[in-house]
């Protein structure tokens, strides 16, 4: 089975062969060599990157799962496109959709190329708790709040500056960039953790992106090698 996207493309991963790929599993919790965020740290994190916020409404550039998982109520979306940046599953993980015994691959954006996704507006009313529930997410430590950046993008309607999570996330010893593309699609098609599998996170990425009508050649052949590893395994 494949499963129809926009033009004439058809995903090789499909829903049948993601199912394969689940499994229940139990969180491990807070991984003990990490100095995890107080709630402190995230009122101050906020504030640090409220300080950097341009003049006018607050945009947030989504490249991967707030495409289709936003942690806000959005009250615009616009395509958008980024210089200098482009995705990668460049962070190896061992929670959430991976465990010591079988890490799993997210994804950041990595230097380079170009990235197209959606410019996300926030509501004006209280972009604090918006912002700080969106931190509440996405980072866990100072080293991770590194990697959150106020960044260009370009739209149909103009430029903007756009709040973006994860670019180049170089403090984190569980990144590394230009990691082989055969390297990640095996641990993609094997990874799962509480949050569910690698493949499911790819899954939902691909095909949302493509349904916008957004083609990464990189995340296309990512998706046909992690189903030749499911349908092998």
């Amino acid at each position: 089975m494949v499963v129809a996207i926009s033009g004439t493309r058809t995903m090789r991963l499909t829903p049948e062969l993601v199912a394969r790929c689940h499994r229940v599993i139990s969180d491990p919790g807070p991984e003990p060599k990490y100095d995890y965020f107080s709630d402190d740290d995230y009122v101050t994190a906020t504030e640090a990157v409220l300080a950097g916020k341009p003049d006018g409404p607050i945009w947030i550039f989504a490249y991967g799962s707030l495409i289709w998982k936003p942690e806000f109520p959005t009250a615009e979306a616009r395509r958008a496109i980024c210089h200098g940046w482009q995705r990668a599953f460049s962070m190896k993980i061992e929670r959430f959709r991976g465990t010591p015994e079988q890490p799993g691959y997210m994804m950041c954006l990595d230097t380079g190329g170009i990235c197209e996704g959606l410019a996300l507006r926030l509501n004006n009313e209280d972009s604090s708790s918006q912002i700080h529930a969106l931190l509440y997410r996405e980072v866990g430590s100072h080293e991770a709040l590194e990697s959150i950046r106020w960044i260009d993008v370009q739209t149909a309607e103009g430029p903007l500056r756009a709040l973006v999570s994860y670019a180049r996330p170089h403090l984190l010893d569980f990144y590394a960039d230009n990691r082989p593309l055969a390297e990640v699609a095996r641990g993609m098609a094997r990874a799962c953790g509480h949050w569910g599998s690698c493949a499911e996170y790819l899954f939902n990425t691909v095909s949302h992106l493509e349904t916008l009508g957004i083609h990464d050649d990189s995340l296309w052949k990512l998706q046909e090698l992690a189903a030749q590893e499911i349908e092998s395994a």
